[in-house]
């Protein structure tokens, strides 16, 4: 479209107390429309669009207000994980598109044995079958394949290629250049004939054979996963994303408007000593309304606040849309509100079709509604290297969301009942995967085409040992209870001696709720008075102040006119959780007039016989906001600091990412220090992180009385196995390059970077009875046969659940200069699960870790600026 449309249209769209109207998704009408900025005419791809049913709601409706504004473009954009990189890797290539199956070596030279021996063996199951090979396996065999004339198309390659089954066999993987043959040719070069039907022409295929590739080689991991792949579509499973599921096993959940499909993530590699499949259960949430209907809906409501544009755009935008017909999944990055299914766009031939005609000729679809607007998806970085650079345009009624959205998430009763086919205990899991497997081996098709290739699955899980971890020993203050375990142990002697800073005076605070909302604050006023003395709490009646209304100027007013120097906490409590109003009083009290504050919501403290358990965690929060420390426990690690590293996406800079760090300031690790830094989507930490950590150093020689620690443990969360190559030139040489900016005589710390993943698929079994399956216990750690040879890395089971199958959390050393045995890195790791003052328990990660993403994540979806230094020395994020 012109610029002059584009103009007008962003003028319709600017409509503030005019009338501008605004239709219901299909409704038909002269009044025009606002549009977000299409890209320039002519860029447009076909629409691979889905299923999905959607009635025509006719009828005109009353016109609606116009936006007051342009349509607003929300960040949308997933930032991009940093990674930590290993002085033990060499030689590091900047991108690697193998890592899937060629692992970066970051194990430590002096690690030779990275396996620990403290604690009680167990044995254990895990979602891992072995990849064994027959006698008549001997090698994979690669060829270049090449067509003279030239052949574009790799339909038409494979065609002509797969008429010489003769000479190939029944058995090949083909990917248009390359061939995979379980066989080996008789000559090195050879070349064959085949006819092109359409125009005769005679085709010379040349099959040269390039390379032997031994299991051991990544190539023979990523053919081998490209075989199982092609086998799961044979047992009637279809890709959808990155895992297969069964649509005929979907389960509809029809008062939620949902549907859960079952389906198996699944990869190939090379582990320990052998080449292993893990498979784990996986789920595919999808919407059962279509996209249109969905807009109908959000436009039939009148409850929503915006106008019918805003509330859409911020419904959609963002979200994966499913279009069921192929199973192809598509992030919605606009809405186009002048397209309509009439519109046409350019094949690859150069034919102009609309986009109802390509639906109706390509996949029988037929399109009732002609007046809705289309939804967007932008080429990602992938698809314009492969040369498709243009946009992609859907028809709302054929498409269906997956996911959940933050709304649905909140729900109790959604989630709850979403649960109940998601959360499979460890007996049923157990069950579902050696079906899994039994239906692989047993089907004709597939052991046809895996006898051919000399390959074969062990039909049982993978039997392993693991050790759990001796028990812990807790200093608590005596009216805070934990569900801790409290047998002694070497590495977890009692805290005699050590006192922690549990006695925080608050003398000077203020009490702020609505009028409505008073008698709930005197409550959890008087509550906390009660419960705060015996957790070394010395708490003095606040200043309260009852609000005429619950406007967001209101509270802010009363914090500024009521805050003096002296204020040490500012309590709010809120009549609902709306987001701007906590928003607007976290920016108040951590960046415009620090000082730690609490919100509180008033239904939590409704419920009488609550109040106590209730207010008893908000008073163990206000007691870190003020620098108390609740709980510790042994760790003989003098002089170390422990750091925590996370990132979370900023909700309000597209394609920006904030990072928190959190370093520990004395030898208990209950103290911290925080800082945020900042990252674009494609850069790594850089500068902020190197000015984090110098702060800390700093920090920690003012609380230690100028002594310096002379070990660095850095937690890293949030990095893909991907990535540790390329970004191994960026943060672990960022925190060298701190410590090495401190100036003083003799001082040369030890570094250790380990990486934290809690996204993965690996799960373990205990054996419960004879025959019986159940989650590990607490404290188990598995450090052999899954784990990799490149790494020194574990698994640790440091959480209890109460439902389902309990998620290990993986740990990867990737940098050590410090030395530690593995039974001290692991003992260490899962000592630091039990410091995180928001639970009384056990948690997946170090609690460094949790700190920083919790501060991320205040950062990024509430302050969008560096809060005060004011605050960095208190859990003031809690």
């Amino acid at each position: 479209m012109s610029g002059k449309t584009r103009g007008r249209a962003r003028g319709r769209a600017r409509g503030s107390t005019d009338h501008a109207t605004s239709r219901r998704p299909g409704e038909q009408g002269s009044e025009p429309q606002p549009v977000q900025q299409p890209p320039p005419a002519g860029a447009g791809g076909p629409p691979p669009s889905g299923s999905g049913r959607a009635a025509y709601r006719g009828g005109a409706r009353e016109p609606r207000p116009g936006m007051a504004g342009d349509i607003p473009r929300v960040p949308v954009e997933q930032m991009a994980g940093m990674a930590l990189g290993t002085g033990a890797a060499s030689q590091v290539p900047r991108k690697r598109s193998d890592f899937r199956y060629q692992d970066l070596r970051t194990r430590p030279a002096h690690v030779t044995n990275k396996q620990g021996t403290e604690g009680r063996p167990i044995q254990l199951l895990a979602n891992f079958f072995q990849l064994q090979m027959t006698p008549k396996f001997v090698a994979l065999y690669q060829y270049q394949v090449d067509f003279n004339p030239t052949v574009d198309s790799r339909k038409l390659k494979a065609a002509l290629l797969f008429t010489h089954e003769e000479l190939l066999g029944t058995v090949k993987a083909f990917d248009g250049g390359i061939l995979y043959l379980p066989r080996k040719l008789q000559e090195k070069v050879t070349t064959v004939y085949s006819k092109r039907n359409f125009d005769d022409t005679k085709i010379q295929i040349t099959i040269t054979l390039t390379n032997e590739l031994p299991p051991s080689s990544p190539q023979f991991l990523q053919v081998v996963n490209i075989i199982f792949r092609r086998l799961l579509s044979a047992i009637e499973m279809k890709e959808i994303g990155r895992h297969y599921f069964n649509p005929k096993l979907a389960i509809d959940i029809p008062q939620h408007k949902l549907s859960v499909m079952p389906g198996f993530a699944t990869s190939i590699l090379q582990y320990e000593n052998d080449i292993l499949l893990g498979a784990d259960i996986a789920h595919k949430i999808l919407r059962t309304d279509s996209v249109l209907d969905i807009m109908y809906t959000i436009y039939d409501d009148q409850r929503g606040h915006g106008s019918f544009y805003d509330r859409a755009f911020k419904a959609l935008v963002g979200s994966i849309v499913l279009t069921r017909y192929n199973n192809k999944t598509y992030r919605v990055d606009d809405i186009d509100w002048e397209k309509r299914p009439s519109h046409k766009f350019k094949l690859h031939n150069g034919d102009e079709i609309s986009y109802v005609d390509y639906y109706k000729k390509n996949y029988e679809k037929t399109v009732t509604d002609m007046e809705q607007p289309l939804l967007v998806s932008k080429p990602k970085k992938k698809d314009i290297r492969r040369g498709q650079t243009e946009n992609i345009y859907l028809l709302p009624e054929l498409c269906t969301l997956t996911g959940l959205s933050d709304d649905v998430r909140a729900d109790f009763q959604v989630m709850k009942d979403v649960a109940t086919h998601t959360r499979i205990a460890p007996e049923g899991r157990c069950k579902r995967l050696i079906d899994f497997i039994n239906i692989m081996n047993r089907n004709p098709k597939v052991q046809s085409e895996m006898d051919g290739w000399g390959l074969k699955f062990e039909p049982r899980l993978l039997k392993l040992n693991g050790r759990i971890l001796p028990q812990e020993l807790i200093k608590q203050l005596p009216d805070v209870q934990l569900s801790y375990r409290q047998d002694e142990c070497d590495w977890s002697r009692d805290m005699r001696g050590k006192k922690l800073k549990n006695t925080v005076d608050l003398n000077n605070w203020i009490v702020m709720s609505t009028r409505r909302d008073s008698g709930a604050a005197q409550d959890l006023v008087q509550t906390l008075n009660r419960v705060g003395g015996p957790m070394g709490m010395r708490i003095q009646s606040p200043r309260m102040y009852e609000l005429q209304n619950d406007r967001n100027e209101t509270f802010l007013s009363t914090i500024k006119q009521n805050l003096t120097k002296d204020t040490q906490l500012v309590l709010a409590v809120v009549p609902n959780n709306k987001k701007d109003r906590y928003d607007a009083i976290k920016k108040c009290t951590c960046i415009e007039h620090p000082v730690p504050s609490q919100v509180v919501v008033a239904r939590t403290l409704s419920k009488k016989q609550m109040l106590m358990s209730v207010s008893t965690k908000i008073a163990i929060q206000i007691n870190c906001k003020l620098g108390g420390e609740v709980w510790a426990l042994h760790i003989p690690l003098s002089g170390t600091m422990v750091c925590g590293i996370d990132t979370y996406h900023d909700s309000a800079k597209k394609g920006a990412s904030v990072a928190g760090i959190i370093c520990s300031l004395n030898q208990t690790f209950t103290r911290y220090y925080s800082r945020v830094a900042y990252q674009s989507t494609d850069v790594e930490l850089v500068d902020g992180l190197r000015t984090a950590i110098t702060s800390a150093l700093r920090k920690y020689a003012e609380v230690n009385e100028n002594n310096l620690p002379n070990r660095i443990i850095v937690y890293r969360d949030g990095v893909g196995d991907g990535q540790l190559a390329g970004v191994f030139e960026h943060e672990v040489h960022q925190i060298l390059e701190a410590l090495h900016k401190i100036k003083r005589a003799d001082y040369d710390p030890k570094l250790a970077v380990v990486v934290v993943k809690k996204r993965i698929n690996a799960r373990f079994f205990a054996r419960a009875g004879q025959q019986g399956m159940a989650n590990p216990m607490p404290g188990t750690c598995i450090d052999t046969e899954v784990t990799k040879p490149e790494w020194y890395d574990f698994f640790l089971v440091s959480q209890s659940v109460r439902q389902g199958t309990v998620t290990p959390t993986h740990y990867n050393v990737i940098w050590d200069q410090i030395g530690l045995k593995p039974d001290h890195m692991q003992r260490l790791s899962y000592k630091l699960t039990h410091l995180y003052y928001n639970w009384p328990g056990t948690i997946r990660v170090p609690a460094p870790c949790q700190y920083a993403h919790k501060l991320a994540f205040l950062v990024g979806q509430s302050l969008h600026k560096d809060p005060s230094l004011d605050l960095a020395d208190k859990l003031f994020f809690l």
